[in-house]
């Protein structure tokens, strides 16, 4: 399940090493016999679609299912739609279990949950989405941090950091006698996998003694509050409260000190923090339940991808978002 474009980079080395699995778990219809519809089947047809549909799993993505969630209900009044927000973690559990028709997600799928699903009879689709930029957040009366490095950051989050580096002075001697407050997502959040895999070197490998939460709103009230604050999060996140908080630039492959915005996390220079989103969509769901095969080609066709922009992430090229609509055609 090799992806195109910048997505494939670190996420398609990660994709590609649960390719056996994930093809067996999720793509094994792939090139069967029965029709496939496009993704403009729904709107050509102008027919309205009815029944619940349940969505949950990653914060990061949640603005931009919310987003579609309403426009989608808008068109068809007898849809239901639910967005739950558990983390891609808490996502993964109730969707093997069978609870959930789409997953969302801001990390792949790991192995030992493809095989829950494999072991549950779940088949599914991995489909891309969009692309964020995990966004490093300050108090706004911090004046010394500007740009911050993979090996500062690694001082700050560290596990061996915990109880240890409680000051801004011990991660740069440059910096003031300052208490520094550390807030970021929990560890059911693919956010909290990414950010601590290309910080630390391993996933889910963090300091605990920090404020942790799947609601980023949480995240946001912390480092409000604290002039030594410091917290993460997805850019969207960011762009909803740009007055409250001050973002910092994160020294690149490069050397060179990028602050986040959609047009660095869409050429790729704001690396290692930026990174593509997906959808995991049940195989059963949407080939039996029409409210979730039309929401999903809806979320795919290229004319809503204005309320990805919206939702403050950056839609896929059109090659990608051509696969990504491949991949649930093939269901």
């Amino acid at each position: 399940m090799q992806l195109n474009g910048r997505i494939g980079g670190r996420t398609a080395r990660l994709a590609c090493s649960l390719s056996i699995l994930a093809l067996a778990a999720s793509l094994s219809a792939c090139g069967g016999g029965g029709d496939t519809a496009t993704t403009s089947d729904t709107a050509a047809s102008g027919e309205s679609v009815s029944g619940d549909i349940q969505i949950d799993g990653s914060s990061t993505v949640y603005p931009i299912a919310e987003a579609m969630a309403e426009e989608f209900q808008g068109a068809n009044p007898d849809a239901r739609v639910t967005v739950g927000v558990s983390g891609s973690g808490g996502g993964f559990k109730k969707f093997c279990a069978g609870e959930t028709d789409i997953s969302n997600a801001s990390r792949p799928i790991k192995e030992e949950e493809a095989a829950a699903c494999e072991a549950a009879g779940i088949e599914f689709a991995e489909v891309p989405i969009a692309y964020d930029g995990i966004t490093l957040v300050t108090n706004n009366e911090n004046d010394w941090a500007t740009c911050l490095t993979i090996e500062q950051l690694n001082t700050m989050w560290s596990p061996d950091s915990e109880g240890a580096v409680t000051n801004w002075n011990q991660v740069d001697p440059s910096f003031p006698d300052q208490a520094l407050e550390l807030y970021g997502p929990g560890t059911d959040s693919g956010t909290f996998d990414y950010f601590t895999e290309e910080v630390n070197g391993e996933e889910g490998a963090s300091r605990g003694d920090y404020t942790a939460s799947e609601d980023d709103n949480v995240i946001v009230t912390g480092v409000e509050s604290s002039s030594g604050s410091l917290g993460y999060f997805g850019y969207a996140y960011y762009e909803e409260n740009e007055g409250a908080l001050k973002a910092l630039e994160v020294e690149n492959e490069d050397g060179t000190c990028v602050a986040p915005s959609s047009e660095v996390i869409a050429d790729g220079s704001y690396n290692p923090m930026s990174r593509p989103l997906f959808i995991y969509v049940k195989k059963e769901s949407y080939d039996t339940k029409p409210q979730v095969k039309a929401f999903v080609d809806y979320q795919l066709a290229d004319a809503n991808g204005e309320l990805v922009k919206e939702a403050g992430y950056i839609t896929l090229p059109s090659a990608d978002m051509e696969e990504s609509r491949s991949k649930v055609e093939s269901l």
